[in-house]
């Protein structure tokens, strides 16, 4: 190795063959994060801002879904570095959504897709959201969208938009996804009496609520799977 060659750029070529290798399973997730920050940061070490990053937020997916005004308080983050987490987190929505809108199967029948579709596009959110995955006759997916932000604690909409927009969509049924950034997936009374009020509402014009899953970064709860949805 050059001796004028600064010590970071070996370290990168090491780093990038390793992950070559094994796909990134056997790295830490300061070291995933390290990786990550070379595309926007090409010309520095950027072994202190990794670990800074992930103590800060506690894991990779934490970084890369860190809201936009607290990764620019951390001294070292730049617009190009915002701009590469973003990239990394929609190509993991868009995949995930991919997957999920691309099985020939109804939705309810693969859990494992739905929750992880639900994951990426809002446990990682610091206020609730309320999505709507509308659904065909089939009960393939054919849409979803982020129709209502919240509060740390609540998220309120009206029923008659939840219809307005399943009509937009020619859904036949829908599934509500909402998040709860306290962590815990245990529904609160305001959940249940709005689950029944959209359920209700869309009765009406002959679309039916299947499900509402309450996501969480490590954990989900299904109203379907507890018996709670209205029949």
């Amino acid at each position: 190795m050059d001796e004028n060659q600064p010590d970071y750029i070996g370290h990168r070529k090491r780093l990038k063959q390793r992950f070559l290798l094994g796909e990134g399973r056997d790295m830490a997730d300061y070291e995933l994060t390290e990786l990550v920050l070379t595309l926007a940061i090409p010309r520095r070490d950027v072994k202190p801002l990794a670990k800074k990053l992930v103590a800060e937020f506690g894991s990779f997916a934490n970084v890369i879904s860190a809201p936009e005004y607290r990764l620019k308080a951390i001294h070292g983050v730049s617009e190009g570095v915002i701009t590469v987490f973003k990239i990394i987190k929609v190509a993991a929505q868009r995949t995930s959504w991919q997957n999920l809108a691309s099985d020939d199967m109804p939705v309810l029948i693969n859990i494992d897709n739905l929750i992880e579709f639900c994951r990426s596009a809002a446990a990682y959110s610091d206020v609730e959201e309320l999505h709507i995955i509308y659904l065909n006759a089939k009960l393939n997916a054919i849409g979803c969208e982020l129709v209502q932000k919240g509060s740390l604690s609540s998220v309120a909409v009206a029923p008659r938009e939840i219809v307005k927009k399943s009509l937009l969509h020619n859904a036949a049924g829908i599934i509500m996804v909402h998040n709860h950034p306290s962590g815990s997936p245990k529904p609160s009374e305001n959940d249940l009496r709005l689950t029944g009020e959209i359920a209700e509402a869309c009765q009406t014009v002959g679309i039916r609520l299947h499900e509402h899953i309450i996501i969480t970064r490590s954990s989900y709860f299904s109203f379907l799977e507890h018996g709670l949805l209205p029949r």
